[in-house]
């Protein structure tokens, strides 16, 4: 086997993303980025229109995407999006599980609506949809990129009421592990990429329950979505091929060791 050299490349033409959580925050800069690079890109959230909104853009720059309205906690609606997407746009071969929703409550005061909703969300959706896509690339005997959104707080628990977004982005670790060695034999690379506070939609709700807290992190800023991107695309191109099973921290020193 022969490698360019450098065994780099950001050129993903002839693979199909599907981006969880694409209509805001960190899943529209994902969708963004994969796009740029060449891929077809399957936009899935709630909000339709603003998935329309940016397929739009995708499509005016040279791109191709599909919007797909989908409900995380709806188990038919997250395979239905994998159909969706092969049926559009091909077989997926890169998915980002970039979906996830806050708790924002202490853990003796949430409801069980909201419990479900957590690890619904957080922790099913993203299984079942890693699951179905690993089932398609398995038949076609093709290789695959899973990339797993966790969280410093998969690590740190500073508390502010996150109890179970925490133990949720642990999961999400685990899983990750777990299931890179389950398909290790397919060529399918399972990854994580653990950010720190980068500005998001859930971020700016934080920010307002519990005010700036940039001012105590050493380097007293939150990142930036676009400070992500070259992880990303680490993860989703060749130079990756040997990693698997892996969680890389982006905090910004924000967090403890």
């Amino acid at each position: 086997m022969s490698f360019p050299l450098p065994n780099v490349s950001t050129d993903l033409s002839g693979q199909t993303a599907l981006v969880t959580g694409a209509s805001s925050g960190l899943g529209l800069r994902f969708a963004r980025v994969l796009a740029a690079c060449g891929a077809k890109v399957a936009l899935a959230a709630r909000r339709l229109d603003r998935l329309e909104a940016l397929a739009d853009e995708i499509r005016a720059q040279g791109g191709e995407a599909t919007p797909i309205q989908m409900d995380a906690t709806d188990a038919g609606q997250l395979t239905a999006s994998v159909e969706k997407a092969q049926a559009e746009l091909g077989l997926v071969t890169i998915l980002v599980n970039n979906a996830g929703i806050p708790d924002a409550q202490r853990a003796h005061k949430m409801p069980l609506e909201l419990i479900d909703r957590v690890i619904d969300i957080n922790i099913r959706a993203p299984y079942v949809l890693s699951c179905e896509v690993a089932r398609r690339l398995i038949e076609a005997k093709r290789p695959g990129r899973i990339v797993n959104i966790a969280s410093s707080a998969a690590y740190d628990y500073g508390g502010n009421g996150a109890a179970l977004y925490s133990i949720s982005k642990a999961a999400v670790v685990r899983m990750t592990e777990t299931l890179a060695v389950e398909w290790a034999r397919f060529d399918i690379n399972v990854n994580a990429i653990a950010p720190g506070a980068f500005e998001s939609e859930m971020m700016d709700g934080m920010l307002q329950r519990i005010g700036d807290i940039s001012q105590h992190f050493p380097r007293k800023r939150i990142g930036n979505p676009a400070q992500l991107d070259s992880t990303l695309l680490y993860l989703v191109g060749p130079a990756s091929d040997a990693v698997t099973g892996t969680s890389i921290r982006v905090d910004d020193g924000q967090g403890s060791r």
